[in-house]
């Protein structure tokens, strides 16, 4: 079996059955990543210890001592994720080698559950993207097609999983950021429900709307990783308390009997490429072949979306990265007389220009004269979108909509139009702005051998839901 192709659940019963031991797994991961990666540009950072952390996971399973789900397998960490030991730079020259004295709630439990942290995976610089080409340190290429973006800001994580450079990676959804990148890459990625993951030692974008999901090979390793970090955490005031079921060991369905299935209207009056729109197509006539409904529902609100994200997560980011001033930790300049050019140049030399433009457009909504007009407007429209989706999920179980309106985009073809690529995720901001899980999984791929994603949005903290709708139609894809 190629490991690079293999799913989670294959890995664990190779390494239960003694087929293949972790330093033979990590040691084939690192040479795909050395002989591949310099073309790619998918990690940030490749973890020096992960050899020596499966050589100690290999030494627990000859003493027969019982194996956690994750037991000496590879997971990768977006680098905007704390990690103690490896650098958090979040793609930025602000932060470079930062290494944080703390760890995220997530990777804890990652290790808790066995896991090696590989390294650290690239990303758009804070977040602040949909392409990975905001990177301070260089842009990472789509996998299927290398002249072509991956997606963001997940797209280290996305093109990692995709090359075979890991079996599974987490990334951080404030926009789309996990599903557009699973989309161009052709992996599947799940956002949860707000609260449901602790966000803590995620360096914040929009903390009202930022969770970190995982993005895999499928849908199952997807609910084998969303289990192990899902879950209330003392250290974030916005996780909830809801229990969290053991998604992994659920009853995959091979149907979809009963479940209704929402069409959106408005997500397919838009500009939608010919392909992604052929896909929509074919999965609808599949989910009816498998028991299911699908009719059209409307979100009237939708159009507004694109706006109203930006304003939030603007203003939101405005006020989470005024930390990064040069004082206490990061990148300093060295060419300040006074405080007020130390916050100047350090901020000015360290910080690249998306997140510039987006620091100018928060801080300009939020100030005196502007906060009703956009902020506070913008959280009243934020509240119909929402009830859109409620009103929506009184009539269907589930809503599917293309992950993306577009295939995966050439490098620099939206670099020098921020407009268009905001627009990259109309299609994914209002599941965010709602709270409500989504996942994205690859259904196929286009003449030019592009991946093409769809995408299921499903009612808060119903994870189960989409998950088993997903693994339905990815065994009938198969």
């Amino acid at each position: 079996m190629d490991a690079g192709k293999a799913t989670l659940w294959q890995l664990r019963q190779l390494l239960d059955s003694r087929e293949i031991s972790s330093v033979e797994l990590l040691s084939f991961f690192l040479q795909a990543i050395s002989q591949h990666d310099g073309t790619l540009h998918a990690y940030l950072h490749v973890n020096e210890r992960a050899l020596e952390e499966a050589k100690l996971a290999d030494e627990k399973c000859s003493r027969g001592e019982p194996s956690a789900p994750l037991t000496g397998i590879p997971v990768a960490v977006k680098d905007n994720i704390c990690t103690l030991e490896q650098p958090t730079t979040c793609a930025s020259l602000i932060l470079k080698d930062f290494v944080s004295p703390y760890e995220a709630t997530v990777v804890a439990r990652l290790r808790r559950a066995g896991a090696i942290i590989l390294g650290k995976t690239n990303l758009d610089e804070f977040a602040f993207g949909s392409s990975t080409e905001n990177s301070a340190f260089g842009p990472t290429r789509n996998p299927h097609d290398v002249q072509r973006v991956p997606g963001g800001s997940s797209g280290g994580s996305a093109a990692a999983v995709a090359a075979g450079f890991c079996p599974a990676a987490l990334g951080s959804d404030t926009g789309g950021s996990i599903r557009q990148p699973a989309a161009f890459c052709g992996v599947v990625g799940l956002k949860p429900t707000y609260g449901r993951v602790s966000r803590f030692g995620l360096v914040a974008f929009a903390s009202s709307l930022d969770q970190i999901g995982p993005i895999t090979r499928g849908v199952r390793d997807a609910a084998l990783i969303f289990s192990i970090i899902a879950g209330h955490d003392r250290y974030d005031t916005t996780s909830v308390t809801e229990p969290v079921p053991d998604y992994s060991r659920f009853e995959y369905p091979a149907d979809l009997t009963g479940l209704r299935f929402g069409l959106p209207r408005e997500y397919l009056s838009g500009e939608v490429a010919g392909p992604v729109k052929d896909a929509l197509s074919r999965v609808s006539r599949l989910i009816e072949g498998l028991g299911a409904t699908v009719e059209e529902v409307t979100l009237p609100h939708t159009s507004a979306g694109i706006a109203v994200y930006y304003i939030i997560a603007t203003a939101e980011a405005s006020a989470n990265l005024a930390r990064f001033d040069g004082i206490k930790y990061g990148y300093r300049s060295r060419h300040h007389r006074n405080l007020r050019e130390l916050y100047m140049f350090t901020r000015g030399e360290g910080f690249g220009q998306e997140v510039k433009r987006r620091i100018i457009l928060g801080t300009f909504v939020l100030s005196s004269g502007y906060y009703e007009a956009y902020y506070l407007k913008a959280q009243r429209v934020r509240t119909l979108i929402r009830n859109d989706f409620l009103e929506a999920f009184q009539k269907v179980h589930l809503l599917l909509t293309p992950t993306t309106p577009e295939l995966p985009f050439l490098l620099g073809e939206k670099s020098k139009d921020p407009l268009k690529m905001y627009l990259s995720d109309i299609f994914t901001v209002n599941a965010n702005l709602a709270g409500l899980p989504a996942i994205s999984f690859p259904v196929g791929k286009s003449t030019e051998g592009l991946p093409i994603g769809l995408q299921i949005i499903g009612p808060a903290f119903q994870e189960e839901l989409i998950l088993k709708a997903a693994a339905a139609l990815e065994q009938a894809l198969s």
